[in-house]
């Protein structure tokens, strides 16, 4: 809680990555390029999956909420990420910080928990198929996406209000390029020992049960597919699956190094890099993984462009 006799910080000064001059320009091209592609790849795939009615099954109604995911949480980082490398001083008021850090902390448990719904769906399709469709309902699949949505509001919530409730009088220059939790406790005159214990547990509990959830979903997945007689039927299983955990190795490792290291060997800068990798390239790599690793995705993609292609050229010879 903030001190009574505390003079608050009423806006921050963002860090940013750099602050060699000759590097800002080539960055933010990089990284205006990484973000339009994100925007693109992340919509593109959420409009695919939802006009193609093919695509209408419980795996690809959970690929697209990850999709809003991915564009959301990068959506609220990137642009101000941008702004770093063309301001000299990049400045975000107190209340502006305090939104972006529960919308990051929203989005990005969401991801987590639906990466568990998601290996909780391939564990029923595999292990269950007769049943599939029965114990994947609409409304059950509705909850899976509705409690990671809601769930991730509330401890966002309640993050960010213990966060900005601290006094902020020693320093505003954030050594980041986004508001998060790490870098504001460095600058903050307050006791943090409480706030740190709830990261830890917070994140803790989240991670491991996510993580256990993944787990042994894919400890019945890999028995069952193991149990297969065909050949193609274990490498289709395989490669269903691979995608999704290949996003969960990249997603869960990245941050499990950011934030369940001890904050004695906790570098602000380490997490610098650690931040641009699951900030912006994961939502760009998701796209990829889930559109190049899926024939039915790629098949998807094909059948958009060529009615896109055929109405363009219906179009002109109406002109």
């Amino acid at each position: 809680m903030a001190q009574p006799n505390c003079t608050q910080a009423t806006e921050f000064i963002l860090a940013g990555l750099t602050d060699r001059q000759e590097l800002k320009m080539p960055l933010f091209l990089a990284f205006l390029a990484i973000y339009i592609f994100t925007v693109v790849g992340n919509l593109g795939l959420i409009v695919v999956i939802r006009t193609d009615a093919r695509l209408h099954t419980p795996m690809y109604f959970f690929l697209s909420n990850l999709a809003f995911v991915d564009f959301c949480y990068t959506s609220v980082i990137t642009p101000k990420m941008l702004g770093n490398f063309l301001y000299q001083r990049n400045v975000i008021s107190f209340h502006a910080c305090a939104a972006q850090l529960g919308c990051f902390l929203a989005f990005m448990t969401a991801e987590c928990l639906l990466l568990a719904s998601m290996a909780y769906d391939r564990y029923v399709a595999i292990c269950n198929p007769l049943l599939y469709m029965v114990v994947m309902s609409p409304g059950i699949c509705m909850q899976l996406v509705a409690a990671p949505y809601s769930y991730s509001f509330l401890v966002a919530l309640f993050h960010a209000t213990l966060t900005f409730r601290l006094c902020y009088c020693r320093s505003n220059v954030i050594n980041h390029f986004y508001c998060d939790d790490m870098p504001l406790l460095r600058i903050t005159c307050s006791d943090t020992r409480s706030k740190q214990l709830w990261i830890f547990a917070c994140a803790g509990i989240m991670f491991l049960s996510s993580l256990l959830t993944v787990f042994i979903s894919y400890v019945f997945i890999a028995s069952a597919i193991l149990r297969m007689r065909s050949a193609e039927g274990r490498r289709k299983a395989f490669s269903t699956c691979g995608s999704h955990m290949l996003a969960v190795t990249i997603f869960y490792g990245t941050l499990i190094f950011m934030y369940l290291q001890p904050s004695s060997t906790h570098s602000l800068d380490t997490d610098k890099l650690a931040s641009v990798f699951y900030t912006v390239i994961i939502p760009m790599l998701n796209p990829l993984i889930y559109s190049l690793r899926n024939k039915d995705v790629k098949e998807a993609l094909r059948r958009a462009v060529s009615q896109s292609s055929q109405a363009a050229v219906l179009g002109k010879v109406r002109r």
